[in-house]
């Protein structure tokens, strides 16, 4: 019988660059939720798009449209990623 567990060099890793991502106000980020960190990620807004509206401490407000209403929600940055 195999051993399922995968070793400890080919898990994927906690990065600092993650957690220190900065983002200037208006930018576009699109919401997607990294795995290798736990909570303040709500699932029902995966894949949505918005824009930084400001930044509150180690986190940012987020504004988005989402069934033709716009809403905010304060996310941090490990679940932004930034669009060109």
């Amino acid at each position: 019988m195999e051993n399922k567990k995968k070793k400890m060099r080919t898990k994927k890793g906690l990065r600092l660059s993650e957690y220190f991502k900065e983002f200037k106000v208006g930018d576009e980020v699109a919401l997607s939720k990294n795995f290798t960190f736990k909570g303040n990620y709500p699932p029902t807004f995966k894949g949505n798009t918005g824009t930084i509206m400001k930044k509150i401490k180690n986190a940012y407000e987020v504004k988005f449209l989402k069934g033709g209403i716009y809403k905010s929600l304060v996310i941090k940055p490990t679940h932004l990623k930034k669009i060109n």
